[in-house]
């Protein structure tokens, strides 16, 4: 995983790296301009012929964008920069650097537009635009000739490349300070920033790449970040091993409490998304009465029916059966479609405080535990929750949908804490917290997933993991990382709109092959 940092903790770790380890600061900003042009062109092709606009602003920002014209240039790009701050005003390093741009390219290379109409002309005959107007030193808002030339951007049609954070966007929050560019490709420096992740930061910032510029890790180590980054390798790390005298024993067995009638399809996703994420065997209790329905659905993964009440919901007399049932399991995964009745409340409520065994909770029963949340700290080891930000709300006192949204990070974090369990709060952009205040973010994802039965494909494919034997932070996050890999791949195939569950799952064991990364 990665630290993601806030706009105060680069600037002290670019600070170190040229009084401490030596790096003169030019030397950091061309490996920062090398590596935008890197990024670019791995996703929009060579540059030879294409004509690319960047616009620079006065700032270490600005100085990117000259280094990343003069390179260009030397890739054949036609090139042109749109300064919106006269030479003297530039930063020293960002002098140095448009001096540099202008011996290589010629003073007409570069022109200050005076208004919206002037920027709006040039912005209309280029391939590509670079944003280096602001960096991540923005706190206030965007005014005057920036703000036309963000505005301008949004207008352009034409791909946009963000110079470490769309300009407009404040680095720490992801708020937009006035207007903020859209980027389709943001190329980050050194480390993630929090706000790329964050509210509007997540519209904004398109695709996020980062580009390593020489940051000591020992400088990183130092910064002790709270806040992490998923990534392929570690999700493919945590993988349990299959060794070849390995046998389904070997890989677990999940008890899967869920289902109803008329929700037997949440039973169903979860068991097969844990089999999908390499759980040996499967066993999920349903209502009687729908066990059939259930068993027509599944192959793979065993059935076994419990007492039911007359609406065809878990009844409040199956909860011994319910705890002889997981106590030969060594996970267990209860929520999906297992409704609000009552009994099947009371019966949930009397389960969380008793269950002995790592486990995963959702859906329904956390809607069973609304108003109740005091009973998660009660349970003898502490679960996993996987809400989405409704669900969110309802277990926590005073929130609302919106306040979750507005403060994902906060409201997962503070939760985890208070509560002593593991939050995986839903949405674009996941957030996995633990106990101790650390958290992470998700990066995979798509919207084509906010669809019916992704949340029961990802219940099980977390409790899939705490049947192989992971611990409860490493399988909420390596199952979330998966999950939204394997929505992205769905999504290749299919777009986003057309996505369903079973598409999702269908793409989990591609989503788990080595060689593949978000």
């Amino acid at each position: 995983m990665i630290p993601i940092v806030t706009a105060e903790q680069m600037r002290a770790l670019d600070h170190r790296t040229i009084t401490e380890a030596h790096v003169p600061s030019l030397v950091l900003m061309e490996r920062a301009g090398a590596g935008v042009v890197a990024q670019l062109e791995a996703r929009y092709g060579p540059v030879a012929g294409k004509s690319v606009l960047v616009l620079c602003g006065k700032g270490n920002n600005g100085g990117d964008g000259f280094v990343i014209a003069r390179l260009l240039r030397r890739k054949k790009a036609k090139v042109h920069v749109l300064s919106l701050a006269p030479a003297n005003d530039l930063s020293r390093d960002a002098k140095t650097m448009y001096q540099r741009f202008q011996r290589a390219a010629g003073p007409s290379a570069t022109t200050r537009p005076t208004d919206a109409a002037a920027l709006q002309q040039r912005l209309a005959a280029c391939n590509i635009i670079v944003d280096a107007i602001l960096g991540t030193g923005l706190s206030t808002p965007v005014t005057g000739l920036y703000r036309d030339a963000i505005e301008a951007v949004n207008t352009a049609c034409c791909p946009t490349v963000a110079v470490d954070v769309p300009s407009g966007l404040h680095a720490d929050t992801g708020a937009v300070l006035g207007a903020a560019v859209c980027a389709d490709l943001t190329v980050t420096f050194g480390l993630p920033k929090a706000g790329l992740y964050c509210g509007a930061g997540i519209d904004c910032a398109g695709t996020v790449r980062l580009v390593d510029i020489g940051i000591p890790p020992s400088f990183v180590d130092a910064i002790g970040s709270r806040l992490l980054l998923l990534t392929g390798t570690a999700a493919h790390a945590a993988l349990p091993l299959r060794r070849p005298s390995s046998h389904k024993g070997t890989y677990g067995h999940l008890g899967i409490i869920a289902g109803s009638v008329g929700k037997t399809g949440a039973a169903a996703m979860a068991a097969m998304a844990a089999l999908r994420i390499g759980t040996g065997l499967v066993t999920a209790a349903v209502p009687s009465s729908v066990n059939d329905i259930l068993e027509a659905k599944l192959l793979e993964a065993m059935t076994l029916p419990m007492p039911e009440t007359k609406a065809r919901t878990f009844a409040r007399t199956g909860l011994d059966r319910l705890l002889a049932f997981t106590g030969s399991r060594d996970a267990v995964a209860i929520g999906p479609g297992l409704t609000t009745h009552p009994e099947t409340v009371d019966l949930v409520q009397e389960f969380v405080k008793r269950i002995d065994k790592p486990c995963v909770l959702d859906a329904d029963a956390l809607n069973a535990l609304a108003g109740k949340a005091s009973l998660l700290t009660e349970c003898t080891r502490p679960p996993i929750i996987t809400p989405h930000p409704g669900e969110m709300a309802r277990l926590e006192a005073e929130a609302t949908t919106q306040s979750v949204n507005d403060d994902r990070l906060g409201t997962a974090t503070r939760f985890a804490r208070e509560r002593g369990v593991f939050v995986i709060l839903k949405g674009a952009r996941t957030v996995i917290a633990r106990p101790d205040g650390m958290a992470a973010i998700c990066p995979t994802g798509n919207p084509g997933m906010a669809t019916a039965g992704t949340g029961d494909v990802l219940t099980g494919m977390v409790g899939g993991l705490l049947a192989q034997g992971l611990a409860p932070w490493d399988a909420a996050c390596t199952a979330t990382y998966f999950h939204g890999l394997a929505g992205d791949l769905a999504a290749q195939e299919c777009g986003q709109a057309g996505m369903i569950a079973r598409d999702l799952i269908r793409h989990i064991p591609h989503a788990l092959a080595p060689t593949t990364q978000a």
